[in-house]
Formats: C-alpha cells, sequence, structure tokens
C-alpha cells in the first residue's frame, strides 16, 4: 500500500526570507526596507480579499471617473489605489509615491516620512475583473537620494537604481513575486495561515521559450521589425511555430513568461509611438525582475533600466522575457 508523503514542515513566510536576506548585508541593514515590504504583502492581501468578492460587495463597474492613463477606473482601482497610499504613508518608511491613478506624485508628511519611494499601479489588468481573469499589483522601490527629503527627482532615475521590485497576482491563488536585487523569488498566500509561503525560490526565466504574448489585434499599426519578427516564430523556416498566449494583464502575461518561458511584447506602433506601457511603475519593476532571473528587458534598441524617465507617467515600448527570444527580436531592430 502506498504511503503519503509527510509535508515538509519547513515553511518560509516572506518576512523570513525578506529578513534573512537582509541580514546578509550586516551593518548595512537597517530593517526599513523589511519594514516597508511587510507594508506591500499586508496590502495585498488586503486587495486580495477584495478582489475574490468584488462581485458580492459591488465593486464590479465603473467609478465614474478616469485615471491619468485615460483608462476608465473601476470601482476597485479607486479602492486598490486608496489602500496602497494609505499602508504606504502609515508604515513611516516612504518619502515619495507614485500611483498610476494620481496626476501628481505624494510626498509624504515629515512626520511619516522614511528614506524610500515607492512607485506602482495598485490593479493591473482591472478591464478584466469583470471576466474573473488574472489581475494584478506592479511595484517598484527606489531609495531617496543623499541628503533629499523627498522630492519628484528621486523618481525620475534608471530602473537599475531600483533596491527592490516585484507584482502580486490575484486568481485561483494570490501569488507575489519579489526581487531585493539578489535573484527573484515567488510567494503563494497560504488563507489558513495569512502568510504568502515561498513556493517558488529562485526563480529562473529559460533562455528560449515557444510561447509569445503580444496584442495581435494592434497588428495593422506594428512597425516593420515587430511585424517581421511575429512572422519567423509563427512561419518558422524549420521546427514548429510559436504559440501565442495573450490575456491583457500584464502581470497574467509577464508571470507565465517568467515561468514556461517566450516572450511579452507591448510595442510601440503607428498609433502609440511610445507604446502604452508605463515606464516608471510598469516597465521598470518589470524589467528588474527580468533581468534578475536571467531574462533581457528592452525597447527593442536599448536596455529598458537605463532610460531615464522625464515624467512620473512617461510611457516606452517593452519586449521582455528570455534571453534568446529576445535576442531574435532585437536583431531585426538593428536591420
Amino acid at each position: 500500500m502506498a504511503t503519503e508523503a509527510v509535508p515538509s514542515s519547513e515553511i518560509i513566510t516572506l518576512t523570513r526570507h525578506v529578513l534573512h536576506d537582509q541580514m546578509r548585508l550586516g551593518a548595512a541593514a537597517t530593517g526599513d526596507l523589511t519594514l516597508l515590504l511587510t507594508a506591500i504583502q499586508v496590502t495585498s492581501k488586503f486587495i486580495a480579499t477584495n478582489v475574490r468578492k468584488a462581485r458580492l460587495i459591488n465593486l464590479i463597474g465603473l467609478a465614474g471617473d478616469t485615471n491619468v492613463s485615460g483608462d476608465e477606473q473601476k470601482k476597485l482601482d479607486v479602492l486598490s489605489n486608496d489602500i496602497m497610499v494609505n499602508s504606504l504613508r502609515a508604515s513611516g518608511k516612504t518619502a515619495v509615491l507614485v500611483s498610476e491613478e494620481l496626476e501628481e506624485a505624494i510626498i509624504i508628511e515629515e512626520k511619516n516620512r522614511g528614506r524610500y519611494c515607492v512607485v506602482f499601479d495598485p490593479l493591473d489588468g482591472s478591464s478584466n475583473i469583470d471576466a474573473g481573469v488574472n489581475i494584478g499589483t506592479i511595484f517598484g522601490i527606489y531609495k531617496l537620494r543623499p541628503n533629499s527629503k523627498g522630492s519628484i527627482e528621486d523618481v525620475l532615475r534608471p530602473g537599475s537604481e531600483m533596491v527592490a521590485a516585484g507584482y502580486t497576482m490575484y486568481g485561483s491563488s494570490a501569488n507575489l513575486v519579489l526581487s531585493t536585487g539578489s535573484g527573484v523569488n515567488g510567494y503563494t498566500l497560504d488563507a489558513a495561515l495569512g502568510e504568502f509561503i515561498l513556493t517558488h525560490p529562485d526563480i529562473q526565466i529559460p533562455p528560449r521559450g515557444k510561447i509569445y504574448s503580444f496584442n495581435e489585434g494592434n497588428s495593422m499599426f506594428f512597425h516593420p521589425p515587430v511585424v517581421e519578427y511575429l512572422k519567423s516564430i509563427k512561419y518558422p523556416a524549420s521546427g514548429k511555430p510559436y504559440s501565442a498566449r495573450y490575456i491583457g494583464s500584464m502581470v497574467a502575461d509577464v508571470h507565465r513568461t517568467f515561468l514556461y518561458g517566450g516572450i511579452f511584447g507591448y510595442p510601440g506602433d503607428k498609433k502609440n509611438k511610445t507604446g502604452k506601457l508605463r515606464l516608471l511603475y510598469e516597465a521598470f519593476p518589470m524589467a528588474f525582475l527580468t533581468e534578475q532571473a536571467g531574462g533581457i528587458a528592452t525597447t527593442g534598441t536599448k536596455r529598458i533600466l537605463d532610460i531615464v524617465p522625464e515624467s512620473i507617467h512617461e510611457r516606452c515600448p517593452v519586449f521582455l522575457g528570455s534571453k534568446e527570444d529576445v535576442q531574435d527580436l532585437m536583431k531585426f531592430h538593428q536591420v
């Protein structure tokens, strides 16, 4: 008679894992980043709860306004933004907050001011809420510049200067993927324990995949390099063609790319010259994670993390994923 394996008694929570990483820094670690990440994971739990019961408590539907990106705000967008802002302010560890849902940056008052800046999209893919598709929260963290008390200039810096980035995906489970600059780890919310548990240690993007995620509904507006690249993977001279997988939620599409490889792309095109994705709180955090997991993130012609933002809601083209797949795409931009 077969016996079931005994479950592991070694449970590594997100807080424990981050603390361990910070301890390796020795005297340079103050614990502030750990406390800030704790505030973010509590926020993720709160949003996850509201996403699951959105239909029951009338959070489905429009809030009657648009955000700075021109997207119609959902009720859950507004609630998630309020949750994020209030939690980050109350943590006492932030100085500047930038949200997709707010036109201006929030400069934290002196009594609650900390040493970090957080840029975030509180609910990416919210247009999919009604359809029950995975959605998520994206965030990136900068440390204040030396001698700064907190200003917009503290976030108008290359993504390579971020100290941490991550996202939480809300679906059949809540998954938080995080990097503090030494690799990428994935955690799953255990609802019974109320804790994010390490389930995907040291995520590495496969060097090549067989899936591409592009919104081909816009293909008539794509520039020739993107059109030719897509043709090369859909109609290869030899081997099997790539499979198309596109949900319309950046978090869900990128999460799949991290686990299985391939390429995610949201190019600039004839309709949107600079693309649709926002640099600070969408492209930078995902590019940071991609590089930490061994992949590449590019605009097609340059490394995303090297871009110096000129405004907090700036946009840029994004291609990221498996190293070899993204290199193939870049070759088409060099012709």
